[in-house]
């Protein structure tokens, strides 16, 4: 079987598709587009990912066996739920039930999220306003999705599924969104099962080892100011 390639880096959104490889069971190499550096403003990154996010992947064996780039992480995960067969029902009531959760990750927990780790952690300086704000809309968020799953197994229904696996790396993370994980036990017991799976603890160290926190100017230049906004 041919390798697949996922441009990526150890971020939330890269770890969806390190862990849908790992769970696939697929070949692939992972090429680091350190997003603190600006690797992902290079035109050959361009090419294949032109709003500069990781991740991207391009697949040689791709539909009609004909090579394939994508962008988006949810984009990518529907492209190897269906080239696989996994994590995806087949049944158009059950597939709709998990597509529903996985776009409420893309469209809600990724972005607010995101926004609770910029504000808490990352901002030049402390906004009260801001911080509250996101900060609040994390904690409706776990609110959500505990109960959710304190009437489902796992957020799609009865079975674990790319919404799992789109949700979990943004979750693993609640202590920087200033959440207290006990006060969301269903969740705090769907977070501990799924990251006791061995693909899922392979998919988080992948590039793990590159990572090093945002500590100096020039990386949070690249990262949150003008070059981010560049014409290109």
């Amino acid at each position: 079987m041919s390798k697949i390639t996922v441009y990526s880096w150890p971020t939330p959104n890269g770890h969806k598709v390190h862990i849908m490889l790992e769970e696939c069971g697929l070949p692939y190499e992972a090429i680091p587009v350190n997003i603190g550096a600006g690797d992902q403003f290079k035109p050959d990154f361009l090419a294949i990912s032109p709003n500069n996010k990781i991740p991207a992947l391009v697949d040689p064996a791709g539909p009609d066996g004909q090579p394939i780039s994508l962008f988006e992480s949810g984009a990518i995960l529907l492209y190897l739920a269906a080239k696989t067969g996994r994590f995806l029902p087949a049944s158009d009531r059950a597939r709709y039930e998990v597509l529903q959760w996985l776009m409420f990750q893309m469209g809600g927990v990724g972005p607010m999220l995101g926004q609770a780790h910029h504000f808490r952690m990352y901002a030049p300086e402390k906004l009260p306003y801001a911080v509250d704000r996101y900060s609040n809309e994390a904690k409706r968020l776990y609110r959500v999705i505990d109960k959710r799953l304190a009437a489902s197994a796992w957020l799609g229904g009865d079975e674990y599924s790319i919404a799992d696996i789109a949700t979990f790396p943004w979750l693993r993370s609640w202590e920087k969104q200033g959440i207290v994980l006990e006060d969301y036990p269903h969740l705090k017991k769907w977070l501990d099962t799924i990251a006791a799976r061995p693909a899922v603890q392979r998919g988080v160290q992948v590039l793990a080892d590159l990572r090093k926190p945002i500590t100096d100017d020039k990386a949070r230049e690249v990262l949150f100011g003008k070059t981010q906004y560049a014409q290109r």
